[in-house]
C-alpha cells in the first residue's frame, strides 16, 4: 500500500515538473534568480550523471520490453517502469538546476541553447513515454522508436554539455591540433595562430569561449582577447610584469585566482615563457615566425615548438624504470613522471627552495638512466651539486634558471652527450668562463642566458663562435625603442563629492610627472600645471591628465569627471521595475557614489548600471529634514550601436506632501548621431530653489530609436548609474 502511494506521489511530482519546466522555458527571459537558487543551480554538474545512467538503462529495457520472455515477466515490467520514473524525476531536477545555472553570468551562445533544448526535450520525451507506455496502442515499434529517440536526445544533450564545460571539439582536440600543427610549414607559420593560439585553445578556451564566458572573457579570437574580461585588459603589450594574464598564471595553484584553475591541465614552463615573451614583444597577431630575427627568443621557442610536429617521437634505447620505484620517488617536493604515455623516459621537477638539498638528486640514482628532463628552476643549486646531475647520462633538457651555479660549474655537465637544451637565465655567468666551456658541449642546441649580466656584444660573440647553438638573450632595452607610459590613475575612492574634494592622482611608475587641466583642454608638458596634491574641487569638473618622464613616451590623456552632489536622500522608492539584466543595487543605486563604465568586461558595467526599457525609471526620494534643491542631474551611458540611448525626457517633481508634488523642471539630453563612439555623459537642469521633503524623478527612455538605427522600430535601453542633487 505504501509502495503504491509513494509511486502515485512520484507520478504527481513528475506531472507537476513538466508544467513547472514548461513555465521556466516560456518565461525564462523574465526570470531573476536569487543567490540561494543560484547555489542550487550550480549543483547541475553534480547530479546530471544520475539521469544519464538511469535513463540509458531504462531505454535499453524499453527497447526489449515486448520480447515474449520480458513482456510476461512481472519483475521486468515493474522494474523498467520504476527505473523510467526515477530517471525522469532526476532529469526534471537536472533540467531545473541547469535552467537556473544558465541565468548566471558567463553562460551564453548557440551551444547553450542547443544543450538547454535537447535536455528539456529529453525530459519531456521520457515523461511522455512513462505516462503512455501502458496504453493499448503502445506496441513494440513505438517502444523501440521512443527508446532510440530518447537515447539520441541523451547523446546530443551530453555532447552539447561537454562542449560548454570543456570547449568545442574537446574529444578530438588532441588529434586535430596535432594534425593542424603538422601541416603548417615553418616558413608560413604565424606566431599567434600557430604557436600562441594552440596554447590558449588547449589550456584556456574550455572556460573562456562564446558559449561559456567565465569572467566575461573570450579567448577564441584576437578581437575578444584584446577586449579583455570582467577584471580588465588581459595584458599590457610590452609589459608582461603588469599584465593580468601572466599575473594569474604565476599565482600559487591553490590561489582561487590562479589560471588555469586547480583541477585543469596546467601550463608548462615552456608555454608560460612563450606567453611572456609574446606579450613582451607587444603581442602581435599577424607576424610570421620566420620574420623574427634569428636570435629572437620568441622565434627560438616557436621553432622548437613547431618542429616536433613534423618528426617522429624520439625512440630511447633504455628500458622503463620500475613503477613502484617511480612512485616511491614522488613526494611533496619532487615529481617524477613519464615524458609521454608508454615512454620509458622520465621528467623530474623539484620544488620548494627552502626544502632543497643535494640528497634529492642523489635519491634518483635508481632511475638515472631514464631521466631525460630535469627542472631545478629557482632551487639553491650550487656548482658542487652539478656532479650529481652529471650522473643522468641520458639527460636532454636541464633547467637551471635562477640557481646559484656559475659558468665554471658547467664543466661537470660536459659528459652529458645527449644534452640539447640548457637554461641559465638569472644566474651569475662570467663571459670568459662561459666562452671556454660552451664548445665542450657536443650536442647542445639551445641555451638561455637572459638576465645573466652578459652584455649584448658578448652574446653576439658567443653566437658567432658557436653557430650550431641558439643563444636566447631575451629583451634588451637599448634606448632606441622607448616605452609608452601607462595612463595616470585617480586615487580618490569616488569622484562624487558633497561639498569639496581634494584631487588625488597617481601613477604606478615612480618618478613620473603628472600634468593636468580643468578647462577641458589637453594637458602639455610645459604650460599645464604639475599635479602637487594641493588642488581642491568645489564644483563639477572634468580633469584631463597626462604622465611624463624622461626616456619614456608620454602617456595618453586620461579623463576623470568629478560630480558634486550635496544631498543624499534618507530613503528611495522605485515605482516601476528595473530591467531584469541591469538591476545594480536597486533603490540604493542612484545615490551610492558608484559610477558605471563602458565595456561589459568590467565589474562596474555589470554592477553599477540600472536600466529600463518597457517603462519609465521613476523614483521618489524622501528627506527626513527638508532640503533646498535647485538642480538635478543624471549620469547615463550612450552606446547607439547596441541600442543604449539617453533619456528622452526627465521630469522633476517636489514638495512636502508625496501626494501633492509640483513640477519643478523638465529637461532632455542630446541624442547621439549615427556612428558616435560609446560615451558616458551627464545632463543637469537648474531651477528656482525649492525646499522639499519629497522629490520625484522620472526619466523616460526613448520610446523609438532614430530612423537611421538598424533597430528603428524597437525601444531604446536607458542606463543610469547616479543622480546628482544640489
Amino acid at each position: 500500500m505504501i509502495h503504491i502511494r509513494l509511486k502515485r506521489f512520484a507520478e504527481q511530482i513528475l506531472f507537476a515538473s513538466n508544467i513547472f519546466i514548461a513555465f521556466l522555458l516560456l518565461f525564462e527571459n523574465k526570470l531573476v534568480i536569487p543567490p540561494w537558487l543560484q547555489t542550487i543551480g550550480r549543483m547541475h554538474p553534480l547530479i546530471l550523471h544520475f539521469p544519464i545512467v538511469i535513463l540509458l538503462l531504462a531505454m535499453i529495457m524499453e527497447f526489449f520490453r515486448f520480447r515474449t520472455e520480458n513482456s510476461a515477466n512481472t519483475f521486468y515490467r515493474n522494474y523498467s517502469q520504476n527505473l523510467l520514473l526515477v530517471g525522469s524525476l532526476f532529469a526534471a531536477v537536472t533540467v531545473t538546476m541547469g535552467l537556473f545555472l544558465s541565468r548566471e553570468e558567463g553562460y551564453s551562445g548557440e551551444t547553450l541553447i542547443w544543450h538547454k533544448w535537447t535536455g528539456s526535450a529529453l525530459f519531456f520525451v521520457a515523461s511522455i513515454i512513462y505516462f503512455v507506455r501502458n496504453k493499448r496502442w503502445y506496441k513494440a515499434p513505438i517502444a523501440k522508436s521512443a527508446a532510440l529517440i530518447t537515447v539520441v536526445a541523451l547523446v546530443l544533450t551530453g555532447h552539447y554539455g561537454a562542449a560548454i564545460t570543456h570547449g568545442e571539439n574537446f574529444i578530438f582536440e588532441p588529434v586535430s591540433s596535432q594534425k593542424e600543427m603538422a601541416v603548417v610549414p615553418l616558413e608560413k607559420a604565424e606566431v599567434f595562430n600557430d604557436v600562441i593560439k594552440p596554447i590558449l585553445e588547449q589550456k584556456c578556451v574550455s572556460c573562456h569561449n562564446p558559449e561559456k564566458m567565465k569572467g566575461e572573457l573570450v579567448l577564441t579570437d584576437p578581437k575578444s582577447i584584446l577586449k579583455g574580461g570582467k577584471t580588465g585588459k588581459l595584458f599590457v603589450p610590452g609589459n608582461p610584469q603588469i599584465s593580468l594574464l601572466l599575473q594569474r598564471v604565476h599565482l600559487s595553484i591553490n590561489d582561487k585566482k590562479h589560471m588555469p584553475p586547480i583541477g585543469k591541465t596546467q601550463l608548462t614552463t615552456e608555454e608560460i615563457a612563450l606567453l611572456s615573451i609574446w606579450v613582451k614583444e607587444n603581442a602581435t597577431f599577424n607576424k610570421k615566425v620566420m620574420a623574427l630575427p634569428a636570435t629572437d627568443s620568441l622565434r627560438v621557442f616557436a621553432v622548437a615548438r613547431l618542429k616536433p610536429a613534423s618528426k617522429e617521437e624520439e625512440v630511447y634505447d633504455f628500458s622503463a624504470a620500475d613503477e613502484e620505484t617511480v612512485k616511491k620517488l614522488n613526494n611533496d617536493y619532487r615529481t617524477v613522471s613519464e615524458v609521454a604515455r608508454e615512454s620509458p623516459a622520465l621528467s623530474v621537477n623539484i620544488y620548494n627552495r627552502s626544502a632543497f638539498n643535494a640528497s634529492q638528486l642523489d635519491e634518483l640514482e635508481e632511475v638515472k638512466k631514464q631521466i631525460v628532463s630535469l627542472n631545478l628552476n629557482k632551487m639553491p643549486v650550487k656548482d658542487s651539486d652539478l656532479k650529481s646531475v652529471s650522473k643522468f647520462e641520458n639527460l636532454r633538457k636541464l633547467d637551471l634558471n635562477f640557481t646559484d651555479i656559475t659558468a665554471k660549474g658547467l664543466k661537470e655537465l660536459t659528459t652529458l652527450k645527449y644534452l640539447e637544451s640548457l637554461t641559465l637565465s638569472g644566474t651569475k655567468m662570467d663571459f670568459k668562463d662561459l666562452q671556454a666551456v660552451i664548445p665542450t658541449f657536443k650536442n647542445l642546441k639551445t641555451i638561455s642566458v637572459w638576465d645573466t649580466g652578459i652584455a649584448s656584444s658578448d652574446l653576439e660573440k658567443l653566437q658567432k663562435a658557436n653557430a650550431k647553438i641558439t643563444f636566447i638573450g631575451g629583451f634588451k632595452d637599448d634606448g632606441s625603442k622607448p616605452l609608452k607610459l601607462n595612463l595616470p590613475q585617480v586615487k580618490n575612492s569616488s569622484t562624487i563629492f558633497a561639498q569639496t574634494i581634494p584631487l588625488q592622482l597617481k601613477h604606478p611608475i615612480k618618478g613620473v610627472e603628472l600634468r593636468f587641466t580643468t578647462d577641458g583642454t589637453e594637458p602639455d608638458s610645459i604650460k599645464s600645471p604639475v599635479f602637487d596634491g594641493k588642488t581642491v574641487l568645489t564644483k563639477n569638473t572634468t580633469i584631463k591628465t597626462k604622465a611624463y618622464k624622461s626616456g619614456w613616451l608620454s602617456s595618453d590623456v586620461a579623463t576623470f569627471d568629478f560630480f558634486r552632489s550635496a544631498y543624499k536622500p534618507d530613503s528611495v522608492n522605485i515605482l516601476f521595475p528595473l530591467d531584469r539584466v541591469h538591476q545594480a543595487e536597486g533603490d540604493k543605486t542612484f545615490f551610492n557614489t558608484k559610477l558605471g563604465v563602458i565595456g561589459a568586461n568590467n565589474p562596474a558595467w555589470a554592477n553599477n548600471w540600472a536600466a529600463v526599457k518597457e517603462n519609465d525609471m521613476a523614483l521618489v526620494c524622501e528627506f527626513k529634514k527638508p532640503v533646498p534643491i535647485s538642480s538635478v542631474g543624471v549620469h547615463y551611458m550612450v552606446e547607439e550601436d547596441t541600442g543604449i540611448f539617453p533619456p528622452q525626457l526627465v521630469e522633476v517633481w517636489g514638495g512636502s506632501n508625496p501626494k501633492q508634488l509640483k513640477l519643478l523642471t523638465i529637461f532632455s539630453a542630446q541624442l547621439p548621431s549615427k556612428g558616435d563612439k560609446p560615451s558616458l555623459k551627464s545632463v543637469e537642469s537648474n531651477f528656482k530653489t525649492e525646499t522639499v521633503t519629497y522629490l520625484k524623478i522620472v526619466a523616460k527612455p526613448l520610446n523609438k530609436m532614430p530612423k537611421w538605427h538598424r533597430d528603428k522600430d524597437k525601444k531604446a535601453l536607458l542606463l543610469i548609474d547616479e543622480m546628482f542633487l544640489n
